[in-house]
């Protein structure tokens, strides 16, 4: 499974491809950050972060990507930017067909980490090793979006059978398959 994370931001919009399944070792891709300038107009931010997600997506060809989940923050400006930041990445993998999967910040912490209240230093430290990589990378959005991916690689085995579970008990009696060793 190849997945892009991306951690969103106006100024800085993490990125990261990893390789690989759950219960094995992953492979790190690709990793860099989509950077926009603080004093531009937001339609020029936005156009560039896209521009910047699409070029990741043609240069890596992710089965899936994976974004973080805009959660409550006490700055409005800053939860707007994130929030927009995050449609566009959403908006580029949906127009090529590409799954999304939204992680919130904590299911990612403890995905990576094993605490869903680990600093950024903790969340470095381990992509760092999970990777088996020279150093952290740099700024913390670049880890933050390999985090996100490593976090779907693991989980999304165990989602998908959830979700298919779900499907099939409320699916219609007569649209159930039969259980098995029985015949209608």
């Amino acid at each position: 499974m190849r997945v892009l994370g991306v951690d969103p931001g106006l100024t800085r919009c993490g990125v990261g491809v990893v390789e690989g399944v759950a219960g094995r070792p992953l492979t790190m891709l690709g990793v860099g950050v989509v950077r926009t300038a603080a004093d531009a107009e937001l339609g020029s931010r936005l156009v560039a972060i896209e521009a910047g997600i699409e070029r990741w997506l043609d240069e890596h060809r992710p089965e899936y990507v994976a974004v973080e989940r805009v959660f409550s923050q006490h700055n409005v400006r800053t939860v707007m930017g994130t929030a927009q930041a995050s449609a566009i990445a959403m908006l580029c993998a949906s127009r090529r067909g590409i799954p999304v999967a939204l992680h919130t910040p904590s299911e990612v912490k403890a995905a990576v980490t094993g605490s869903g209240r680990a600093d950024k230093a903790q969340v470095g430290a381990m992509v760092t090793r999970l990777l088996r990589l020279d150093a952290p990378p740099r700024p913390a959005d670049a880890a933050d979006a390999l985090a996100l991916a490593i976090c779907h690689i693991w989980r999304a085995p165990a989602q998908n059978r959830l979700q298919r579970a779900v499907a099939l008990h409320t699916a219609p009696k007569a649209a159930r398959p039969a259980p098995k060793g029985r015949t209608a």
